[in-house]
Parts: C-alpha cells; sequence; structure tokens
C-alpha cells in the first residue's frame, strides 16, 4: 500500500534537474532523500507539490529562479587584484570570504591580466529549473531524524545529511 507525503516523512525520490532548455543540471543518479515537514530539506514549492502525494507518483515542477536559487546579482561580481590570491588559483576555483555580512561563497570566473573575476553567485542563480520527480519511497521519520530536522541514512552517523538536491539547497 503506497504511503501518503505528511509532515514528518521520510521520502526518497528518484529524479532529474534540467533548465529551461533542457539541459541536465541533475542527472539524480543518487535518490534524493528529505525529511519532509518544513525542514529545509528542499525547495518550498517542490516539498508543498509533493505534499500528499503518494509512492509511485510522478510530479513534473518549473522553478522561477526565484523560487530556487534566486535571481543573479551583478552586485556580487567584483573584479580583484590577482596577488590577493594563491598562485595556482584556476577559473572555477571556489573560496570562502568572512565579512560583517557572514560568511560569502564565492567562485573565480576569469582570470586576466593580474586580475581575477570572482561572483558571488550560485551557479545557478537566475536560471529556470525544471525537477522531473518520481516518489521511490515514504516512511514515518524516527524520532532521532525529526529531533535533527534532516533524514539519516541507513547506515549514516548523527550529523550525516542525506538531504536536499544535493548541490541544489
Amino acid at each position: 500500500m503506497p504511503n501518503e507525503i505528511a509532515k514528518n516523512s521520510v521520502v526518497t525520490l528518484n529524479y532529474t534537474v534540467t533548465d529551461a532548455e533542457g539541459a541536465v543540471v541533475d542527472d539524480g543518479r543518487q535518490p534524493l532523500v528529505y525529511l519532509h515537514g518544513g525542514y529545509d530539506g528542499i525547495f518550498p514549492k517542490l516539498e508543498e507539490a509533493l505534499q500528499g502525494k503518494k509512492t509511485g507518483d510522478r510530479l513534473k515542477i518549473k522553478l522561477q529562479p526565484e523560487e530556487a536559487f534566486g535571481d543573479y546579482d551583478e552586485e556580487l561580481v567584483a573584479v580583484e587584484d590577482a596577488d590577493l590570491f594563491p598562485e595556482n588559483a584556476e577559473v572555477g576555483m571556489a573560496f570562502e570570504r568572512v565579512s560583517d555580512a557572514g560568511e560569502e561563497l564565492f567562485h573565480i570566473t576569469d582570470i586576466a591580466n593580474g586580475k581575477v573575476v570572482v561572483d558571488g553567485n550560485h551557479p545557478l542563480a537566475g536560471v529556470a529549473l525544471i525537477f522531473d520527480l518520481t516518489i521511490a519511497d515514504v516512511r514515518a521519520a524516527t524520532e532521532d531524524e525529526i529531533a535533527h530536522g534532516h533524514a539519516h541514512g541507513e547506515d549514516d552517523g548523527h550529523h550525516d545529511r542525506a538531504h536536499g538536491v544535493r548541490s541544489l539547497h
């Protein structure tokens, strides 16, 4: 008998994520496992669409940028002197910067003429995402999972997280 997704359910999803042009963003090789019910394991619009669905159900859900990783913010792009970075700095590298706003993650997007361009936007900022989801399993969460606010894998330790679209939330 299929179980219905409700608060404090551990949900396992088989999924793929594409952008609006159909390019694969996440091939979903590993199922997505999250604790349902407002624990921030997945995007709120996805969780809302999954509420009340059952094992075996399939959904296709499009998230606009503001419902996923936000709109692209030009103010998060900066040009810095290359001497502020390690000699082995390469395009694609990520680093954290601590400021008054807290910890920020930046990616190097270009290096030229002694300058480094850094971008604090999530790589998927400004991108609409289409989630193709099949509900593989629904079970009641354990007391431990509810207390910790996330699903635990079969052999996971206390704080190993098996939640969200791996790098998508």
